[in-house]
Order: C-alpha cells, then sequence, then structure tokens
C-alpha cells in the first residue's frame, strides 16, 4: 500500500485519507464477474462494452492499451479503460474506476498514461456502471483495436508491434460463462473462471477429484486451479491436435457434475479432503 493521501478539510487544514482498503471480491455485484476476472487476468486482446450506471453513454472495456495506458480518450469520444494496465491498491475495482473517472474528465484525444493511487474516498466500478449489464467480450487475434483507422507512432506503435508478436491465441468457449481455450507454444490449456466463492469451488472441485472426475475427458487431466481475485479458476491440459470447439461437450458435462458437487451439503470425506490438500499445494493465488 502506499502512503495515504491528503486533502484540505474545512479548517484549511491537511487531513489523511486512507488507502483503498482490500477487497477479497473486487468485481463482486457484477453480472458477468466471472469475466471481469477473465478480462483482467486471461484474456490477451478483447474487449466488451460496458454503461455507465446513469444511462447514458458507453465505455469500453480492454484489456491493454499501448504503452500500458490505464485509459485513453479518443479523439472521437470513445472511452478506452485498460484492466490490465495494473493496480497500485487492495481493490483492482477502485483502481478501474479511478481509470475511468480520469478518462471521462479529461480532453478527447488524450491517453491517461498514469494516475495517484486510489483511496477510500475513490469510488468503485460497482458506483460508476450499469451492474446488471452482461459483459458481451469479444476477442481479438492482435491488439489492431487500439488504432481503429488512427495513427500510432514512436513508442506507441512499436508497444502495439511488440504486443502482437508475443500475443497468445485465444478461443471463447460456448459451453460455460468463462472458458478460455488458449495455445501456448506447442501446448493448449482450458482456463474456466468459476462463479463461486473461491472456497466453495475449491471443496466442489475436491469432490470431483477424489473420485475421478475433475477431468474433462480421459486423457485431459485437471493440471490445477488459481484462485483470482475471490475466484477459482481450474485449468486443464488438452489435446493440442484439437481445436477448441472439440472441447464444448466436455466443459459442459464438466460444468453439470461441477455444480452437483457444488450443492452438496455433506463434510468432505478422508478421500475428499485429502484431493482438496492436493489442489491447494499446487495453488497460485493472484491478486
Amino acid at each position: 500500500m502506499g502512503k495515504a493521501s491528503r486533502r484540505k478539510n474545512t479548517a484549511g487544514t491537511t487531513a489523511k485519507v486512507a488507502p483503498a482498503p482490500f477487497v477479497r471480491r473486487p468485481f463482486e455485484g457484477f453480472a458477468s464477474e466471472t469475466e471481469w476476472v477473465a478480462l483482467r487476468e486471461i484474456v490477451p486482446a478483447a474487449t466488451a462494452t460496458a454503461r455507465l450506471a446513469d444511462g447514458g453513454r458507453e465505455v469500453t472495456i480492454a484489456t491493454v492499451l499501448p504503452l500500458a495506458w490505464p485509459a485513453l480518450h479518443r479523439a472521437d469520444g470513445t472511452i478506452l479503460v485498460a484492466t490490465q494496465s495494473g493496480g497500485s491498491s487492495g481493490d483492482a475495482s477502485r483502481d478501474l474506476a479511478r481509470a475511468l473517472v480520469a478518462a471521462l474528465e479529461t480532453e478527447p484525444g488524450t491517453p491517461i498514461m498514469s494516475l495517484p493511487a486510489a483511496t477510500e474516498e475513490t469510488p468503485r466500478l460497482q458506483d460508476l456502471l450499469d451492474t446488471s449489464a452482461p459483459l458481451e467480450v469479444t476477442l481479438h487475434e492482435g491488439f489492431d483495436f487500439w488504432i481503429e483507422g488512427q495513427e500510432l507512432d514512436g513508442a506507441a506503435k512499436e508497444s502495439l508491434e511488440r504486443a502482437n508478436e508475443t500475443i497468445v491465441p485465444s478461443v471463447k468457449l460456448a459451453a460455460a460463462p468463462s472458458a478460455y481455450w488458449c495455445r501456448m507454444g506447442s501446448r493448449t490449456f482450458l482456463r474456466l473462471v468459476l462463479g463461486d466463492d473461491e472456497d466453495a469451488a475449491t471443496d466442489a472441485l475436491a469432490r470431483l477429484h477424489a473420485v475421478g472426475e475433475s477431468a474433462l475427458d480421459e486423457g485431459v487431466r485437471l493440471l490445477g486451479a488459481f484462485r483470482s481475485h475471490g475466484l477459482l479458476v481450474p485449468v486443464w491440459d488438452l489435446d493440442p491436435e484439437r481445436d477448441a470447439a472439440d472441447h464444448e461437450d466436455q466443459v459442459a458435462a464438466f460444468i453439470a457434475r461441477y455444480e452437483a458437487a457444488l450443492a452438496t451439503t455433506e463434510p468432505l470425506t478422508p478421500e475428499e479432503r485429502r484431493a482438496r490438500s492436493g489442489l491447494l499445494s499446487r495453488q497460485v493465488t493472484i491478486r
């Protein structure tokens, strides 16, 4: 956490403003909470449209912008906010809201290149955006959506070229709200953002793992899972010879098994507790 901000109070003296508090599930309350997490941690090049809570203008949520800009107010009036530009607080929602407010307040044609740290007084995205509207994520093969007919030069152009050279090919599956296939070198993986509290999701996954039902299919084993923004993201190692569409039925079948396991209220059995310990031993937490 950075140092507390300072502001003038009504008496003219300087008062401290506390840093933004830690929020375990910063995107909780959004209809598409899992997609916010995916845009923040999983998807390399994607955009989605969100609407301001007052029913007014739409803004574009992007994964990355040139030179890691937090936001951009284009000359045509379009507002873009980058989910993967990093953050300096314990609440990703406040970090992104801070970038959105800055973009709305700046002149068209201006990038937001840096921002002060969010504080407890910084609004959250849930205060600014319509939380009931689903995010319709559009994947892109590269980062050319940055320009859309506009010209980049200098460092921004070089940033675009470097980003396009390193992009991870990804495909969004239809069988679950936030299931993403990707190819990394010679291997392919499936990452699925589960929309339930990470502890409940871990218990459900442990129940499946204990009875050999955590694999997507024969030979499609569960590598493990990571925690991100209060949600669990299982990862499977796929057959690199198969396409993303080949796994739609497998994902649908897994979701049915997972939901049945999630609904179980009995305490974990000794075998399920061992399976849970095994999952936790190779689990990574990303906040």
